[in-house]
């Protein structure tokens, strides 16, 4: 029997457990940053039924040219679902108020589970302190965890030690290609930055990627980080 992960009282009060029995096919996609283009071929190249999940690692939006068309996109569908990214938290907790955002945007990604989670799978941002419990993370630490006992970019990262139990899947961390380890799962592929929008095939146990026809931001390879 697989045990929910435990989470303290404030990731719980944003935590959405899902049942995925009922759905088909299930999708765990990475940062979009605003790559409405990328999106819409991605979710193409997905062939969605009514019956399909589709669960977003968050950065919906930012960097990229069309942040509300994404959000629109996401939460007009209710087969596509996200966490919150430290790009939306920057937007709730008022330290961005980017020209683009409309009535209800905020309200919206005050809405979004910090963690979704279903069977031994967990869902965040960033990542999780292998050397700590899960319920001794805040927030903000699963929303930004890169190199707790490291130097940002420069590593070591969480996940290179992390031994379960959950298997997770996040975002955050630019790779120039996925991050598959035994519990680990890295998404954000650099799509604004020229990189691939990738997703996951949870059924299937494979990658699905797209390639963003532009680059709508440079970034230093430095802050590219190559899995291997």
């Amino acid at each position: 029997m697989t045990i929910p992960p435990q989470f303290n009282h404030d990731v719980e009060a944003h935590h959405q457990r899902f049942d995925i029995d009922g759905y088909d096919q299930v999708y765990i996609v990475g940062d979009v940053h605003g790559s409405q283009s990328a999106l819409e071929d991605l979710l193409i190249e997905l062939e969605l039924t009514a019956d399909d999940l589709v669960v977003f690692v968050g950065d919906l939006v930012r960097k990229g040219p069309n942040s509300p068309g994404v959000i629109d996109l996401v939460r007009d569908d209710p087969r596509l679902v996200s966490i919150r990214g430290n790009n939306e938290q920057k937007i709730v907790r008022g330290d961005k108020n980017p020209e683009w955002l409309r009535n209800g945007d905020q309200e919206y990604f005050e809405s979004l589970p910090v963690a979704i989670s279903f069977d031994d799978t967990l869902v965040i941002h960033g990542g999780i302190d292998p050397e700590r419990a899960l319920d001794d993370h805040t927030v903000e630490e699963l929303l930004t965890m890169r190199a707790p006992h490291g130097d940002g970019y420069a590593g070591p990262f969480w996940y290179d030690e992390y031994d379960g139990p959950y298997r997770v899947f996040f975002g955050h961390t630019v790779h120039d290609h996925p991050v598959e380890r035994n519990y680990a799962v890295g998404l954000d592929t650099g799509c604004v930055y020229g990189g691939t929008l990738t997703a996951y095939d949870y059924r299937n146990d494979e990658f699905v990627t797209v390639n963003p026809t532009t680059t709508h931001q440079d970034r230093a390879s430095s802050k590219v980080v190559d899995p291997a």
